[in-house]
């Protein structure tokens, strides 16, 4: 299994919460977006999916709601919660399609890929 080797924060400095334990998302499917030397993709960013974000997401070539069981997948349905490439999530975003996110949970990383300024505008978790 990867190894996370830096230390998991969110993009506030503080210790990166839990994304989604069902269905168990992550890189390292421990339910946080915790990342690493082995994850390429940056799955950096907690996202809410919606209903929109999920078929834009298959016209772009990632079917997220599609199962696949032999990878331990269940696909998504809206209102999900899900570690989300922060590259997919900035071109969603630049497509006017990008879904909510959570910022207690995206992980610092994100803001070298979109600013926070923008990031905070998504957020379901600021009041």
């Amino acid at each position: 299994m990867p190894q996370k080797n830096e230390t998991q924060l969110n993009v506030w400095g503080s210790e990166l919460s839990p994304c989604s334990i069902n269905p168990l998302t992550g890189f390292y499917r421990d339910g946080q977006c915790a990342t690493g030397e082995q994850d390429h993709g940056r799955h950096v960013v907690c996202i809410e999916a919606t209903a929109e974000f999920l078929a834009y997401s298959a016209s772009k070539g990632n079917d997220l709601s599609t199962a696949m069981p032999e990878f331990g997948f269940p696909g998504l349905k809206p209102g999900d919660r899900w570690c989300l490439c922060g590259l997919r999530w900035k071109e969603a975003l630049e497509a006017d399609m990008a879904p909510r996110l959570v910022l207690g949970a995206t992980h610092m990383k994100m803001t070298e890929i979109v600013p926070i300024e923008i990031l905070k505008k998504y957020a379901v978790d600021l009041c």
